[in-house]
């Protein structure tokens, strides 16, 4: 966990879905800078100087089991910056999804964020923020995942609405959207022998590290110049 040394500030992180993937590769970012970490999702995180506190965000109650621990973590920061980064993905499609399947997705990846908005705002103070990781399908669609690009699309407006709503506050939000990158999430939804085919999608050729993505949401957190902003790190995918 980051401490206070004397004269500095406690910076928090509160990052959902850190037990993998981005969400693990920004805790050491966070770490290093010796800000305190708390990952909120059903597995623990790996890196052991992070607080975990379980939940499943795809239920709508959740915030009831983990309120008294959240708040108590976050009740000596200076600042908070909060990291939407979990997310449900499904291959559906828009033909024959029907509400229940949609409305768990945008639970996950819309509802539960306004959850913990609406609960850690009061809280937060200036130099605070929001970010949002999205995808590159917050702005476009590809056939076969329909409601994980509806709730992305969701976020972005999200994302927008907070901005407005939080002038004056010295709170900023911004959301970086990641292309096809090297997660588990990634490697369930793609066969391996496809993996090249997706690789070759960037104007690189490669897949996006996690690193990488944390090292944008880490820029985003600290640039309040971003505030409002939709920034995609994908490197530059070849539309066909």
């Amino acid at each position: 966990m980051g401490c206070r040394g004397q004269g500095s500030k406690l910076n928090t992180v509160v990052i959902t879905g850190a037990s993998a993937g981005i969400g693990l590769a920004a805790t050491y970012k966070f770490i290093a800078k010796d800000w305190q970490v708390v990952n909120l999702s059903r597995r623990p995180c790996p890196n052991s100087d992070v607080l975990s506190i379980a939940c499943d965000l795809s239920k709508p109650d959740f915030f009831t089991s983990i309120a008294d621990p959240l708040l108590s973590a976050v009740a000596s920061s200076d600042v908070i910056h909060l990291v939407h980064n979990a997310a449900r993905y499904l291959n559906d499609s828009a033909l024959e999804t029907d509400d229940t399947t949609l409305a768990e997705a945008l639970q996950t990846n819309v509802l539960a964020p306004n959850t913990l908005n609406r609960n850690l705002i009061p809280l937060m103070k200036p130099g605070s923020s929001i970010t949002l990781v999205g995808s590159t399908l917050a702005e476009k669609a590809v056939a076969g995942c329909f409601s994980y690009v509806t709730s992305k699309h969701a976020q972005v407006g999200l994302m927008r609405a907070l901005c407005q709503d939080l002038a004056g506050t010295g709170i900023h939000t911004a959301m970086i959207c990641p292309g096809f990158t090297d997660t588990e999430m990634l490697r369930s939804h793609v066969p391996e022998d496809a993996m090249s085919i997706v690789a070759s999608m960037s104007a690189f050729g490669r897949l996006i590290e996690p690193d990488e993505i944390a090292d944008a949401i880490l820029w985003a957190i600290e640039s309040p110049v971003l505030n409002g902003s939709v920034v995609h790190a994908n490197l530059g995918q070849i539309e066909n």
